[in-house]
């Protein structure tokens, strides 16, 4: 199969169309059997096309986005295990820390946590001797 733009000479539109061959254009522009699909006008002439080649750069493209994928995939499987085995705490996230560091019996039986916090929040936390882990979270848009 072919797809070749189209120009209607008459209405100056452009529009695409499917063939088989370049031949079978051909055969059926003599046999006056295309038209314009606005106007219906028989004075339609192909346009210039680039021909679609796929080249080093396509495949390269290709390539980075399947490792984009299983890189994304790989902190999706991140997520369930941290969703599955520790708390979220959301925004309260460096007031938990702290609780659990400070608080020698909550240390001892706190799950671990989850939330949000920002760089200097989390500096805050480290200078403090509080050992925390950050790592991208990729939202499931992606069905």
């Amino acid at each position: 199969m072919i797809k070749y733009k189209l120009n209607c000479k008459d209405c100056f539109k452009n529009f695409d169309s499917w063939f088989s061959t370049s031949k079978e254009f051909e055969k059926l522009k003599k046999l006056k059997l295309v038209n314009c699909s606005f106007c219906g006008s028989l004075n339609v002439k192909k346009s210039l096309m680039a021909p679609s080649i796929l080249g080093k750069k396509e495949k390269n493209i290709s390539y980075e986005n399947k490792k984009i994928k299983i890189f994304k995939n790989k902190l999706k499987e991140y997520q369930r295990f941290i969703k599955n085995n520790f708390k979220y705490v959301g925004e309260d996230f460096t007031y938990e820390a702290r609780s659990i560091h400070y608080n020698s019996k909550k240390k001892e039986t706190a799950k671990g946590i989850y939330g949000k916090a920002s760089k200097k929040e989390i500096n805050d936390l480290k200078q403090e001797g509080i050992e925390t882990q950050t790592i991208p979270w990729v939202e499931d848009k992606d069905n």
